[in-house]
């Protein structure tokens, strides 16, 4: 046990020796500088790569210092294969040597770049293999903060700042513009960097501000940053989140808008003018110009007209407040429809009077007018030189602008025609010969009521059937089957006056001439001249007849029975002629 101990204690005094003479340490052949790269807080593997020779006593972990004094580390023993760990504070519970003195170090730190030496150590020799050790840590993804809430044009202002932390070694931070690398340049783009190191970690962050004199032409664009950074595979680069900035400038150009848009104005509607400007933020106010107005009206960007009329027609304007030559104009048409019916209303008149009637449009455009009589529509505008019944109804006279919605006007005459009631009666027999029918035609307004009154014997078989009363006219009739010649009076009567009328109507046993059942006003002449025409001619025919029968008389004297037929054919003949006069009357 002595011997052994002597024996490891002169090995020792011959290392420390050599180690410190510089006399017998050896690198074998073809051994350079070797680098271990390590992520921060992963574990670093460093191999000997260093053969272990037969005769190998122990081996040993060091690191040097930067004014290159070692640090001993780990100690393994060829013989008795324990490992003892030196009491290096920072390594404590971090360190792990394997049989084949490969050296771990776990949770790697930015402190653990260093020059670590493998050292394994015959009772001869002393051989070392140095290692250097990079530790690298990946920047957090860049952020831009302290963003500008907005950029004014031809301003040079601060647009944000790119931060990325905990980076090890430091790296470099670049910004872009639409994906396009921003440059420094004077008066324009304006980039401050700068880096910081936590004393405690030995990280860096990164810290990248941007001054940025913005035009129009960064409405919308993005703007981002990226940090590059070395890794333990090389460089890296780490792109942050696109940021758009709220982009002001000023007004160059006014507008105004009528509201609601609309194809035309028309009287009584509300109108609103909105005036815009196209700086960012727009305009809040704006002064409105009016018609024949020079001074103009404060007032947000809306400025409202209600209930406008024809007058309102002409140019609007609006400016900025305060730059007055920045103007815009729009031109307003208030289209208006004003119909004037003389007369209209009710209005009465009387058959065959005139009544002119005008109805008179004043349009802002032209109008197109319709003319209804009792909702059916009329070609033509009405004219009455001579009032007929069937002229009587309710007018209206209805204009419009066809490209001015809703614009309509209408007025209406109540045309009322009065006249005293006329009277024509007329008589038919029936084919069968057993009844006669009597017609009395009334003409009149207010409707005149009828009343029939019969002379004589005779049974009446319908007492009255009217027909329906159409433009002031009606009639009634009855049928009869006289025994005897009678007297029809018709009687009409309205509040304008009353009318009467008779017929004499023969017994159903003597046939007489029938008259047409209606006769116009205009063949009414005509027909009255026919009757009398046929009266004379009846008239002379019947005196021819007397003096016929006279002669014959007297040559039926000579003989009795003659006689009594002479006086017979003479009484039938003066029947007759009585017959013949009544019927003459009654025509006449």
């Amino acid at each position: 046990m002595v011997s052994s101990q002597s024996c490891f204690f002169r090995k020792m005094v011959l290392f420390m020796c050599c180690r410190l003479l510089s006399l017998c340490i050896l690198a074998p052949p073809g051994l350079g500088w070797y680098t271990v790269n390590s992520a921060y807080g992963d574990t670093i593997i460093m191999p000997c790569r260093l053969d272990v020779p037969q005769n190998l006593m122990f081996g040993k972990w060091k690191y040097e210092k930067p004014d290159g004094s070692p640090v001993f580390i780990a100690f393994r023993s060829s013989t008795k294969k324990s490992v003892q760990y030196d009491d290096v504070p920072e390594y404590k519970d971090r360190l792990s040597l394997s049989e084949n003195y490969t050296l771990s170090i776990s949770n790697a730190r930015i402190s653990d770049e260093k020059r670590f030496v493998c050292m394994l150590v015959t009772e001869d020799n002393v051989f070392e293999a140095p290692t250097i050790v990079k530790v690298f840590k990946q920047p957090s993804k860049p952020e831009i903060v302290s963003k500008a809430l907005f950029l004014e044009t031809e301003q040079l202002k601060k647009l944000g700042d790119c931060i990325s932390e905990d980076s090890y070694p430091d790296g470099n931070i670049t910004w872009y513009r639409n994906g396009k690398v921003l440059h420094p340049l004077e008066g324009a783009v304006v980039i401050i960097f700068k880096k910081e190191m936590d004393p405690v970690t030995q990280l860096y962050t990164m810290t990248s501000t941007l001054e940025y004199k913005t035009t129009k032409a960064d409405i919308q664009m993005p703007f981002t940053c990226s940090v590059t950074y070395y890794g333990p595979s090389g460089q890296k680069t780490v792109h942050s989140e696109q940021a758009v900035f709220d982009i002001y400038y000023p007004t160059e150009q006014v507008t105004i808008q009528v509201l609601p848009p609309k194809t035309a104005i028309k009287e009584g509607d509300n109108v609103t003018l909105k005036c815009l400007g196209n700086g960012n933020p727009p305009p809040e106010e704006f002064l409105f110009y009016l018609p024949g107005q020079p001074e103009g009206i404060r007032s947000s960007n809306t400025y409202t007209l209600t209930d406008v009329r024809r007058n309102a027609t002409g140019d609007y304007k609006c400016s900025l407040i305060d730059k007055k030559s920045m103007i815009a104009s729009t031109a307003i048409t208030v289209h208006y429809l004003d119909l004037s019916l003389n007369p209209s209303g009710e209005v009465t008149r009387q058959i065959g009077d005139a009544l002119p009637v005008s109805c008179t449009i004043s349009a802002s455009r032209n109008a197109t007018v319709v003319w209804m009589k009792d909702n059916i529509r009329l070609r033509s505008s009405p004219s009455f030189s001579s009032l007929h019944y069937q002229d009587a109804g309710n007018y209206v006279c209805e204009t419009a602008l066809q490209e001015v919605e809703g614009l309509k006007k209408r007025e209406s005459l109540t045309l009322i025609v009065e006249g005293k009631p006329q009277i024509k009666m007329t008589k038919k027999t029936d084919p069968s010969g057993l009844s006669k029918t009597i017609i009395c035609h009334v003409e009149g307004f207010p409707k005149p009521a009828i009343q029939w009154t019969i002379t004589g014997s005779g049974s009446v078989i319908n007492q009255t059937e009217e027909s329906p009363y159409i433009n002031g006219r009606y009639y009634s009739k009855i049928i009869i089957s006289p025994e005897e010649n009678v007297t029809l009076t018709c009687t009409a009567e309205n509040q304008l006056e009353r009318t009467v009328n008779s017929l004499n109507v023969s017994a159903i046993s003597i046939p007489e001439h029938d008259e047409a059942d209606e006769i116009s006003d205009e063949n009414r002449e005509k027909v009255n001249d026919q009757a009398k025409l046929i009266v004379g001619i009846v008239v002379g025919l019947l005196l021819a007849a007397l003096v016929a029968g006279v002669v014959y008389w007297l040559y039926m004297k000579k003989s009795k029975t003659a006689s009594k037929h002479v006086n017979k054919d003479l009484g039938n003949m003066e029947e007759n002629k009585k017959l013949e006069e009544n019927n003459h009357k009654t025509e006449a």
